[in-house]
């Protein structure tokens, strides 16, 4: 998918999408669509596929989400941004993890959707006070928000949903000067996975309770050169026959304070396997990425060298990745299983 020429919602970009099955089980993309002033908003459109079923490109449906709450718009930027959606099939519902760039710079915010055309806000993620990490996780940016499409165990052992999400330390990137806040106990700064938890039962009550998040916990730091800078969750996790299949980014170079276009950063997608008993475990992970920038479109754009997967799916037995090009299109990549 490239930026429809003509469309002011498109002017800067299409990327970063997440994936979803209508009703009628036709699949389809949630892009993030940028406009003039990097002010983003969620679009809809329906995957073409080949007559072999390979995706090859996209129908246009319309916008399903604008920021139009005041959490949502900034005076440095506006937008709902870089969606992740996962089919809750006990729940009944789509639940979409968004970025919501306001005036408190980037904060998570959850949506529902039974048929991914109209969607109903939740409002921002809370994240509980936990005393043994001596900070309120709520003060922080954070993004790469996903859920694990069915409920696993939290550390307390009760059965509960689980997000992925990735906080930042760094309060000078909102309030300048500030500088960094690590929790207790952590000693790296840089950006890397944390995993949260709602109980089940109490979200099943009333959805709203999904959005109240506790037992705070880091999953995984960069440890790989491609990953120097900062790790992020990609798609939502699959299940397969190790664990919990987790496509994530790592970002290397040099990274610009603020939010600025960044001129200087590498970003490359790996892979790792958490624990089907116990998500806060990592049991196995790539040390080299399975997919960087190669090509034209990945190697030139808004922020160049950029591969950033959003959104995985089945399409007649293959897994398909879908992911951001330099911040400007989105592409799909074949992934394939190996013994090697």
């Amino acid at each position: 998918m490239s930026p429809e020429v003509g469309d002011p919602n498109e002017a800067e970009g299409v990327l970063n999408p997440a994936s979803g099955r209508t009703p009628d089980g036709r699949l389809h993309l949630l892009p993030r669509i940028v406009a003039a002033g990097n002010v983003s908003r969620v679009g809809l459109v329906e995957v073409e596929l080949s007559d072999a079923g390979v995706p090859v490109g996209v129908d246009r449906r319309g916008v399903v989400l604008e920021p139009d709450e005041d959490w949502e718009r900034g005076a440095l930027g506006s937008g709902v941004e870089d969606p992740r959606t996962t089919w809750m099939r006990d729940l009944g519902v789509h639940v979409m993890s968004y970025v919501a760039f306001g005036p408190s710079g980037p904060t998570p915010a959850l949506a529902v959707s039974d048929d991914l055309l109209s969607w109903r806000r939740l409002g921002p993620l809370h994240f509980e006070y936990e005393p043994e990490l001596a900070t309120d996780l709520n003060l922080f940016p954070n993004k790469d928000v996903v859920l694990f499409p069915e409920p696993v165990i939290a550390p307390d052992g009760v059965e509960s949903y689980a997000f992925l999400h990735r906080p930042m330390w760094d309060l000078a990137w909102v309030l300048p000067g500030e500088g960094v806040h690590l929790p207790a106990g952590v000693t790296d700064e840089r950006p890397g996975i944390w995993v949260s938890f709602a109980p089940a039962a109490a979200v099943r009550a009333d959805i709203r309770a999904i959005g109240h998040l506790s037992q705070h916990r880091a999953v995984a730091l960069s440890e790989f050169p491609f990953e120097l800078l900062k790790i992020g969750a990609g798609p939502p996790p699959i299940r397969v026959p190790e664990g919990w299949l987790l496509i994530h980014h790592g970002v290397s170079g040099t990274m610009a304070p603020g939010w600025v276009v960044q001129l200087d950063v590498h970003y490359a997608a790996g892979a790792m396997i958490l624990d089907a008993d116990d998500v806060t475990k990592v049991i196995a992970r790539t040390a080299e990425p399975l997919l960087m920038p190669e090509v034209p479109e990945e190697l030139v754009g808004t922020v160049a060298n950029v591969v950033f997967p959003t959104a995985i799916e089945e399409v007649g037995g293959v897994l398909y990745v879908f992911y951001g090009m330099a911040d400007a299109r989105i592409g799909v990549a074949r992934l394939e299983r190996t013994d090697t």
